[in-house]
């Protein structure tokens, strides 16, 4: 382990903690925001469609396409990758979901205010804040990676206890898994991607940020993920379950 401190004169972060396992410098982690911080995306989506009786049939039928085809590799596009790159606004993508929704009466779905009422159950978990804060408080650089839908649904007001740069998707016109994404977030704080460990709840995200040179940890819970990190940076974090590691 060595240790520095404060910022070089180039202006680029210096950070307190250097952890090498196998080789490899460990100075900063780069983390997803939701299901990684926050609850599960499903359990969220599913009390949305709860609480308007949203036909759960229709709903799966559009976004098992759409998602598929986000992350698919012959650079087709789709709603999806329109709204997390900054393609279309918001209100644009609500439009284009709620007319292909129905509720379980028949009826059609609000467009207006979609995205809100689909993240409205969204609750952060102060666990995987308080991972967070240790490593930071230990001196690993943090950042948050994550791909936007509406850039209105972060707690922003916590942004500045848990990271040292914020990487919003439809803010920087890239989106997970792209390359370049990733290593726009190591630059961020002036690393390079061998140098970073990164956190996300989405195995497509995980292999993307691996195969660009970072150590990758799929987020299924906070025990887990926290185990995995404490064995990576050695710090003490949780002991109680196996860790989920891709290098």
């Amino acid at each position: 382990m060595r240790r520095t401190n404060g910022v070089s004169s180039s202006g680029k972060y210096s950070f307190k903690i250097v952890i090498v396992i196998n080789g490899t410098k460990f100075r900063g982690v780069i983390t997803d925001w939701g299901g990684v911080l926050t609850t599960p995306i499903l359990t969220t989506v599913r009390a949305w469609i709860q609480a308007e009786d949203i036909d759960w049939a229709s709903y799966r039928s559009v976004m098992r396409n759409w998602v598929f085809e986000a992350y698919r590799q012959d650079g087709r596009r789709n709603p999806i990758h329109a709204l997390e790159r900054g393609e279309c606004t918001g209100a644009e993508f609500e439009r284009m979901l709620a007319a292909e929704l129905l509720r379980a009466d028949g009826e059609a779905v609000l467009a207006e205010g979609l995205l809100r009422r689909m993240f409205a159950a969204s609750a952060p978990i102060p666990a995987m804040y308080d991972t967070i804060r240790a490593l930071r408080g230990a001196g690993f650089g943090t950042v948050l990676l994550s791909n936007s839908w509406g850039c209105d649904e972060y707690p922003r007001a916590d942004f500045p206890a848990l990271f040292d740069a914020v990487v919003i998707s439809a803010e920087v016109g890239m989106r997970k898994p792209e390359e370049g994404i990733f290593r726009h977030a190591a630059q961020a704080l002036g690393l390079e991607t061998e140098e970073c460990v990164f956190i996300d709840d989405v195995q497509a995200n995980v292999d993307a940020a691996v195969a660009c040179g970072m150590t990758g940890v799929l987020h299924t819970e906070a025990t887990t993920t926290a185990v995995a990190l404490q064995d990576l940076l050695g710090v003490p974090l949780s002991w109680s379950s196996p860790a989920n590691l891709v290098r």
